[in-house]
């Protein structure tokens, strides 16, 4: 068995192809061994891929155009998030974006391209940062949850189902970003491209069991259920809210492939808002490698 080492973020409902990939023994069928590393701080899902603590990752899509546009190594491989599954949450007072003027939204990161998709919205209503509004780095959407409630943000991106559980507590839904922006990449399946090249059959076979596990996922309710359930610990009806959500939507590729026009739309995006150097015309396919998919696939 080819041990890997594989990096993801929290115990986002993100990371369920993985799960599945584990729980159905996709990855055993391959010949695999994948140890399965869940980090809160997302940055450091990147960071331990590139300095070789982790062989694959699923992680932000930014972090991989910010590494090239440095003179890295990671490159995207695999899809993962391809179309946003978030909705904007604001605390229990706020019930439109005027209310947010002056207020405090948390993101996963200031490098993220949520940060970018952020600004956007907000400026598409009148409000521009960081004038009207401040942006605070506090983690992924378990933590963005947990601030929320306490009352340390006033705002954040939540990814279903914690966007139905906030709702159903009183919380409010200032926009679904989806309508705004239909395809926007926001995590993807990454890798450092000496070691795939080094380890190619490996990352074949990983990719493999990687699009059996979106096929799976998208064949199979109750089991999704049942593996949510156990790694996020959320209760059935929101775990097939979040299935439904997701296979309605599309929200991960049905193939498992990243997708050239949701990298693009984070692009362009970031480029319109942030001083990137280098980053305003670049092209999405660019950073993406879909030799190991295409193999894996004609398999």
């Amino acid at each position: 068995m080819k041990k890997i080492r594989l990096g993801a973020i929290s115990r986002n409902y993100f990371n369920m192809p993985i799960w599945i990939a584990a729980h159905t023994g996709l990855f055993e069928q391959q010949g695999l061994d994948v140890s399965i590393e869940l980090h809160e701080p997302i940055d450091e899902v990147c960071t331990r891929l590139q300095d070789g603590r982790l062989n694959l990752a699923l992680g932000v899509t930014e972090h991989i155009l910010l590494d090239a546009e440095n003179g890295g190594h990671l490159e995207v491989i695999g899809g993962n998030v391809n179309r946003l599954p978030f909705s904007l949450i604001a605390a229990k007072d706020i019930k439109s974006f005027a209310d947010m003027r002056g207020r405090t939204i948390g993101v996963s990161s200031i490098q993220a391209g949520s940060s970018s998709l952020v600004m956007e919205i907000m400026a598409s209503h009148g409000l521009h940062y960081p004038q009207d509004y401040k942006i605070v780095a506090v983690g992924p959407i378990l933590a963005r949850w947990e601030m929320l409630q306490s009352g340390e943000i006033d705002a954040g991106l939540q990814g279903a189902p914690l966007n139905y559980i906030a709702q159903d507590q009183g919380f409010h839904s200032l926009c679904e970003p989806r309508e705004q922006f239909p395809w926007f990449q926001f995590t993807s399946l990454n890798v450092d491209q000496r070691w795939a090249q080094a380890n190619h059959d490996t990352v074949v076979a990983f990719m493999k069991a990687f699009i059996g596990a979106h096929q799976w996922f998208y064949d199979n309710k109750k089991g999704c259920r049942n593996i949510a359930m156990q790694e996020t610990g959320i209760s059935a009806d929101y775990a097939d809210r979040a299935w439904e959500e997701y296979t309605s939507a599309e929200i991960f590729p049905r193939d498992g492939q990243a997708n050239p026009a949701s990298i693009q739309t984070l692009i362009d995006i970031s480029a319109l808002l942030r001083e990137i150097p280098k980053r305003a015309g670049t092209q999405a396919r660019s950073c993406i490698n879909s030799a190991y998919f295409e193999q894996a696939r004609r398999a």
